[in-house]
């Protein structure tokens, strides 16, 4: 009689055990379809970075985990037959943040081609401060020394822009390279050049003291100048001195781009009236005349402007500590002597770009 009763109370726990899980399934497949709906179609299932809804994969065949999640289908019918899926649209690229990283990486529209010692720095940081503008902060001496690198590598050195940004880099060593028009021409002819020029006598005095602060061993500035002093004969093969021949430069630069796409700066100006310099360079770039006198205040221990803090910057911003050096002390004879030499170079080159810098 005991084994009757437990051959009949024996069977239905099994039966109870799959009603159990037949409801636990239920449940759960009930549970994926109602978040599905709610995402979908639910305006609270929209992310608010990207602005797309997002969705769950149901479970697999071979799995109850949920799966990564996944744009949405578009709603509508469902169709008889199966069809070949479709893969959802690609996200644009995101930082380590997770934030959607904007804008594309391009070959500049612009650049600083000169000149050493001339302020090219202080433009380079001055129109940062310019929405509309992205500037690369190091020089990436593309066009001089790593041309074999290609311009697949030069574009990935610049930052992101947007399509209404501009993008911009410096190397003040173009100037003098007889390659670089050619290569800059063949970049892109509608490029746009700044130049940066400067009183030659006193750009090559500067040159000499930034030399002197690595290499203090070097021969004096009159001996680096002259071959013969006496003779008045200047040696030019010092780049120093070479580089200050502005206008000679420039006859390679013009065998490419015409004068109207080269705009000159003057760093005697650049330090003197900061505002009304930058206003140009704005007006060369096509952009508004978004920095102005208020973005500037004059530093009276380095000698020149500096950019006053902005709402991104809760300090001044001036130039390095490189910048600003005392200059060497040279003979007023020598720097006479200097003056006289490059007379008539900076006559011509007057002449020819249409603007008297008036260093003499």
């Amino acid at each position: 009689m005991a084994y009757r009763v437990l051959g009949r109370a024996g069977p239905p726990q099994p039966r109870r055990a799959r009603r159990l899980l037949f409801a636990f399934t239920l449940s759960l497949s009930c549970t994926y379809l109602c978040y599905n709906l709610l995402c979908c179609c639910d305006d609270f299932g929209r992310s608010r970075r990207l602005g797309a809804p997002r969705c769950l994969r149901g479970p697999s065949a071979d799995s109850q985990k949920l799966q990564k999640s996944r744009p949405c289908d578009p709603l509508g019918p469902t169709p008889s037959a199966p069809a070949a899926a479709v893969p959802g649209p690609r996200l644009p690229a995101s930082n380590l943040s997770g934030l959607p990283r904007l804008g594309t990486k391009r070959l500049p529209q612009a650049l600083i081609v000169g000149v050493k010692k001339g302020g090219t720095r202080a433009v380079l940081e001055f129109i940062r401060v310019h929405p509309d503008v992205r500037a690369l902060g190091t020089e990436p001496h593309f066009f001089d020394r790593n041309y074999g690198r290609g311009l697949d590598w030069y574009r990935n050195l610049m930052p992101r822009t947007l399509e209404s940004q501009i993008t911009l880099e410096k190397t003040p060593s173009y100037f003098v390279t007889q390659e670089a028009p050619r290569r800059i021409f063949n970049m892109s002819r509608d490029t746009k050049l700044i130049v940066v020029v400067r009183n030659p006598v006193t750009r090559a005095i500067s040159d000499y003291t930034q030399t002197l602060s690595k290499k203090p061993d070097i021969p004096t500035f009159e001996g680096l100048s002259f071959r013969n002093r006496t003779l008045g004969l200047v040696d030019v093969s010092w780049n120093a001195i070479r580089i200050g021949l502005y206008v000679l430069h420039l006859e390679s630069w013009l065998q490419y781009f015409p004068l109207a796409q080269i705009h000159f700066v003057s760093g005697e100006r650049l330090i003197t009236d900061p505002a009304g310099e930058m206003g140009r360079v704005q007006d060369f770039l096509g952009i508004k005349r978004f920095i102005t006198d208020k973005h500037f205040y004059f530093n009276k221990t380095k000698g020149f402007p500096c950019l006053k803090k902005t709402e991104s910057s809760l300090l001044p911003r001036c130039l390095g500590k490189s910048k600003g050096r005392t200059h060497v002390q040279i003979d007023p004879e020598v720097i006479d002597q200097l003056r006289e030499f490059y007379r008539p170079y900076n006559i011509k080159f007057y002449e020819t770009v249409g603007q008297d810098f008036r260093w003499e």
